[in-house]
């Protein structure tokens, strides 16, 4: 099959929300366990679980199946992506449904030599009808090339909300593992260094990305995160601080990760409804 032949596949899967994974998320963020589950943390539903035979050389699993095989680019990660949350909410016990729509897999060249970009649509829905909308775009690429290239600094962000924490491998691992990712870049430190060629464990986007969706509700108590759109510039590592920002801009809040170097590692835009509205 070509890549073009994968445009339009589709796919459904079912779960449950598990009381326990909402405790363990709490845990490994350092916060109350809600009653409502918080933006981005549906992520940890429909786990990929394989058996040992179908588990690729990084730790996910084999490539096929219903995203396309690129078997020629061994790097592969979760670019960015784009949400739209309804009214209905998600709450432990929930019976939830996920339908999955490859959108386009597109080839591209970039400074590292050539891209695979794979867009997949989600809905998921619970109880109460329709929750989330979803675009997830993921990345292929090759190993040739330097894992990390130098950034600058990004600019100042004056009296922007911010939070500042140290990844370190046990979150890692609780965060890898609430999510069923078996990628071993962010757990196998011989692997990601001597394999991928990063400088450590690689801290996970989606964590990052819930870190920031998390900050932008906390600019405007009482509000309700309506979309968020994110996307990573670069990778940032274990046992170095990482600082969370979130600032009020045009009628949204843009929010940011940035490394020890002050450099950009993921941007993102959220829109709230404000309390009442």
């Amino acid at each position: 099959m070509s890549y073009e032949d994968y445009v339009g596949r589709s796919e459904t899967r079912e779960d449950r929300l598990d009381a326990r994974l909402i405790q363990g998320m709490a845990a490994t963020l350092g916060t109350n366990v809600p009653e409502a589950l918080p933006p981005l943390w549906h992520w940890m539903l429909f786990q990929d679980w394989v058996m040992p035979d179908r588990i690729g050389p990084d730790g996910h699993p084999k490539r096929g199946g219903f995203l396309p095989p690129v078997h020629d680019l061994p790097r592969r990660m979760w670019a960015g992506g784009r949400l739209i949350f309804h009214d209905a909410v998600l709450r432990a016990g929930d019976a939830v449904r996920r339908t999955s729509t490859i959108l386009s897999v597109q080839e591209k060249a970039g400074g590292s030599g050539r891209l695979v970009f794979v867009t997949v649509r989600h809905l998921v829905e619970g109880p109460a009808g329709l929750a989330i909308e979803e675009e997830q775009d993921i990345v292929y690429r090759g190993a040739e090339g330097a894992a990390v290239k130098v950034a600058p600094a990004a600019p100042d962000w004056p009296g922007a909300a911010r939070r500042d924490l140290v990844p370190d491998p046990v979150m890692l691992f609780r965060y890898s593992a609430l999510t069923g990712n078996g990628h071993r870049i962010h757990y196998d430190h011989p692997y990601v260094t001597q394999v991928e060629g990063y400088p450590g464990l690689v801290v996970h986007g989606p964590l990052q990305a819930t870190l920031m969706a998390a900050l932008a509700v906390e600019t405007t108590p009482g509000a309700t995160l309506r979309r968020f759109a994110f996307r990573g510039r670069r990778p940032c590592f274990d046992g170095r601080p990482l600082s969370v920002l979130a600032r009020v801009a045009g009628g949204q809040v843009e929010v940011e990760t940035r490394d020890d170097s002050g450099a950009t590692c993921m941007q993102g835009e959220a829109l709230l409804d404000a309390a009442g509205a």
